[in-house]
């Protein structure tokens, strides 16, 4: 009797497991985009978001598609490879346009930090994918506030070779607001 009840048990907990219960970390064959957002003028990082995606590709490449403020204008960044939105933002000569896509972004204090004193720079470094006057920046404050984060080290271990894409957007022009300009920054994994 004992045995049959003991083996009962054993059936009953070897059944209740689920292959979801083990503790391993995130699919890395999925296709996913990290995007992090940055103020431009104090360099701090604000919020972010990770974009996963059904297609794989093994380049990232970003297209921009820009239409020139006159009163109303737009940015869109489309994943090439796949053709997906990555940002879309309205830009308003003498106003102040928004973020369309992504709708939302979770706050800093959800992203967690590694608590390591390293400082970790991309092996291929970075790309502006949007700089219409040829601007030179430095991009080491950007990337300090967020190479401290634990999903930006997984990206980069899961992609060391990756390229880190970014750009400025800037929903107020002409005599445009910098306190309204952020940073974002693209990593694939």
């Amino acid at each position: 009797m004992k045995k049959g009840i003991l083996f009962f048990i054993s059936l009953s907990i070897l059944f209740s497991c689920h292959q979801d219960d083990d503790n391993n970390p995130v699919d890395q064959n999925l296709n996913k985009v990290l995007l992090l957002k940055v103020d431009y003028l104090t360099n701090t990082f604000e919020n972010g978001t990770e974009l996963t995606f059904k297609n794989t590709t093994s380049s990232f490449t970003i297209k921009n598609e820009y239409t020139t403020p006159g009163d109303f204008g737009n940015i869109k960044l489309t994943y090439k490879e796949l053709n997906e939105t990555l940002f879309d933002g309205s830009i308003i000569w003498l106003g102040s346009g928004k973020r369309n896509f992504p709708a939302t972004l979770l706050d800093s204090n959800t992203f967690e930090e590694v608590k390591t004193e390293d400082f970790l720079t991309p092996k291929s470094g970075f790309e502006n994918i949007f700089n219409p006057h040829n601007e030179t920046y430095d991009y080491n404050p950007i990337w300090a506030s967020v190479q401290k984060l634990a999903k930006v080290r997984d990206y980069l271990k899961s992609n060391p070779n990756a390229t880190v894409k970014l750009f400025l957007y800037t929903p107020s022009v002409g005599v445009g607001n910098p306190k309204e300009w952020d940073w974002y920054i693209f990593i694939k994994n």
